[in-house]
């Protein structure tokens, strides 16, 4: 089992002059999931080398028994610190492909050529994907094979509009998770704020904020396990 995890690379929030990037959480707690399964996990980041992290996921508050065994985790490090290039691969040779969050993803990997291109083949492969928190924003341009919306009719959820009201970022992101996937077409479902909540639609697993990624992670080992 090998699984392709894509980081952004997106280090600016907005016009605010702080700091942005991926959500070290959502890396971590996917990350043993896929490894204590015994999977292979390769980093990929529109950029490469070191993603940028979001300085306030690493606040204290904000850290969690997987936060730490990944920093404390000399190859998992090794490994973040040279990310491969998005543009250089593809999802041949993997088994799935999972998208953390962090606001860094909705400038970067939302537009990137290379990252719909994975997402449509990836699926179109009959490979499961999964997101998580503001991961499912980048899938606002990608397109089933018929040339609509791939979120189309699908049940999807991601970062709620109330989570984004209360970190204070509604009016800085370039647009709000929910509203997009709602936008184009999704059937949209939430939990409760911060809670776990993962949705699963055939082989598109979305999760809604950073409790949901470990779930989400262990949804999609388990739709590995049961092909």
């Amino acid at each position: 089992m090998k699984i392709l995890m894509v980081l952004t690379s997106h280090d600016r929030l907005g016009d605010t002059g702080r700091k942005t990037g991926f959500w070290l959480e959502e890396l971590a707690a996917p990350y043993y999931v896929f490894k204590d399964a015994g999977a292979e996990v390769a980093l990929v980041s529109p950029e490469g080398g070191r993603p940028p992290l979001d300085p306030k996921s690493a606040e204290p508050s904000f850290q969690t028994d997987a936060t730490h065994r990944f920093e404390a985790d000399a190859a998992a490090m090794a490994m973040l610190a040279e990310t491969g290039r998005l543009d250089a691969v593809g999802h041949e040779g993997f088994d799935a492909v999972f998208y953390p969050g962090g606001h860094g993803p909705l400038w970067d990997l939302a537009v990137d050529p290379a990252s719909i291109r994975l997402i449509e083949a990836t699926l179109g492969a009959g490979k499961p994907l999964a997101l998580v928190c503001h991961a499912p924003g980048v899938l606002r341009h990608a397109k089933a094979a018929d040339g609509r919306p791939l979120v189309e009719g699908r049940h999807v959820t991601g970062f709620t509009n109330t989570e984004e009201e209360a970190v204070g970022l509604t009016q800085v992101v370039p647009f709000l998770v929910e509203d997009e996937l709602k936008r184009n077409g999704g059937l949209y479902a939430k939990g409760a704020d911060w809670g776990p909540f993962v949705v699963t639609d055939g082989l598109l697993i979305t999760g809604q904020n950073p409790a949901s990624s470990g779930p989400a992670a262990e949804r999609l080992v388990a739709h590995l396990a049961n092909r």
